[in-house]
């Protein structure tokens, strides 16, 4: 919700006018450590109460964790969308090293810019070369070949979200120079399969 609420350049609750019932997480781009909020109508927040009563949910010492959410919220626009350039950077076609996926022009795999609207790049793998559980693999893999040719190791960690897509999702620990980090580890492992 947040995040589309940023690229969207909305209010959140323009984004919910419409529903019954919404739940935000805190943890989920703002960065708290845990909590959780759930609104709608009265009857039904009722019952979700009783519900989680029944089932033992919980929490002592709730204020300093609504604390951190509290900041979250405070700092959301500046950190969401600072992500989401990270990840729009991570694929689009940049001027200098280290290139984004489309500049790469890869036979391995490629992405769809106009999709990359908040903080997540699908990457879709084609011809064959890899399966998204084996790109994944390759990308957290840190080898001494890597160092030798490179200088560094860096170690990705996205995920096979189908039979031909790995996701990549960025969140207010993935810095500028780790979204660089990640676009050289992606042309080292690009270089490597084609040979």
């Amino acid at each position: 919700l947040m995040n589309a609420a940023v690229a969207q350049d909305v209010e959140p609750a323009q984004i919910t006018r419409h529903c019954d019932s919404v739940s935000l997480c805190f943890s989920k781009g703002l960065g708290a450590p845990a909590g959780a909020v759930l609104a709608g109508r009265r009857e039904f927040i009722a019952e979700a109460w009783r519900a989680r009563k029944l089932l033992g949910g919980g929490m002592r010492q709730a204020g300093v964790l609504a604390a951190a959410a509290r900041v979250g919220l405070e700092h959301m626009a500046a950190t969401l969308r600072r992500d989401h350039d990270n990840a729009r950077r991570f694929a689009e076609a940049s001027p200098l090293p280290p290139l984004g996926i489309q500049e790469l022009n890869s036979p391995l795999w490629s992405v769809n810019l106009v999709a990359v609207e908040t903080n997540i790049v699908m990457v879709s793998i084609r011809g064959g070369w890899l399966s998204p559980a084996e790109l994944c693999e390759h990308l957290q893999a840190v080898s001494e070949e890597e160092l030798a040719e490179t200088g560094q190791t860096v170690s990705v960690l996205l995920f096979p979200w189908s039979a031909h897509t790995v996701r990549a999702v960025w969140h207010r620990d993935v810095s500028a120079r780790d979204t660089e980090l990640a676009k050289n580890k992606l042309e080292f492992v690009a270089r490597k399969c084609q040979e």
